[in-house]
């Protein structure tokens, strides 16, 4: 069993001191370090290896809200965070910024337990799906972050790809409703197999296998018609003109 580094940020010293003594009865924590604003924390995630941040949210100068909007969270391997806090109406932004978490104050240890038992969840399912973030096209799949989860994606199952702001839409064959992942286009078109998939447009990544029609600016997948940009028009002629 790995053991997480985690540091705890609140500017409550009561509430810090709680915090820290959960995670240094917990097996699987250890305490990196302890810091009574997100500015003084910052450093130390930048300048060492942590899995989990234990953040209180309202907090002078910069808030637990604003500190996870700076952690770049598309990258795997940066912390994760579980929020403390002691008002409710910020569970929605902590779903926004991808937190694993939400513990609201006053917390029992069995409550800290159950949280933290998510991030050793979580961080294990990484570790399996490492050797799996970049995989061979003959492995057939790929895994994504799906709210709480990695799940894993069959090639043969995705039609398209579809980026929004902060999100990614997957649109499979087998489920109407596509999968939100929190990542970028970017980040999926150097995962994924380019005898398979194709960039054909700022916001669009195509299976090239599920392409049923195109046009001179379009492609036709299913009932969804998809826009060829000028940016990517030569790469996908190039892909046509085998098969003229």
């Amino acid at each position: 069993m790995s053991v997480l580094q985690c540091i705890a940020v609140d500017d409550e010293p009561l509430a810090l001191g709680l915090v820290c003594s959960f995670i240094e009865k917990t097996p699987f924590l250890a305490l990196a370090g302890r810091f009574s604003s997100a500015v003084e924390a910052l450093q130390a995630i930048h300048s060492k290896h942590i899995d989990v941040i234990f953040l209180d949210i309202q907090m002078p100068d910069l808030t637990g809200i604003e500190l996870a909007r700076v952690i770049d969270k598309a990258d795997s391997r940066a912390p994760r965070i579980i929020f403390t806090t002691a008002f409710n109406q910020y569970a929605l932004d902590g779903f926004r910024v991808d937190a694993l978490d939400y513990l609201l104050k006053p917390f029992n240890y069995e409550e800290f337990l159950r949280a933290a038992s998510k991030a050793q969840a979580y961080s294990e399912l990484l570790n399996k799906a490492s050797s799996a973030s970049a995989p061979d096209p003959k492995d057939g799949y790929l895994f994504l972050k799906v709210e709480y989860q990695l799940v894993r994606i069959a090639y043969e199952d995705i039609l398209y790809m579809e980026g929004l702001k902060d999100y990614v839409k997957v649109h499979l064959k087998s489920d109407p409703k596509p999968i939100l992942s929190l990542t970028s286009l970017k980040a999926l078109e150097e995962k994924l197999p380019v005898s398979k998939f194709m960039r054909v447009h700022r916001s669009f990544i195509v299976n090239l296998d599920k392409i049923s029609a195109v046009t001179k600016n379009t492609i036709q997948i299913g009932s969804m018609t998809i826009p060829v940009s000028d940016q990517h028009k030569d790469g996908f002629n190039q892909f046509l003109s085998k098969w003229m």
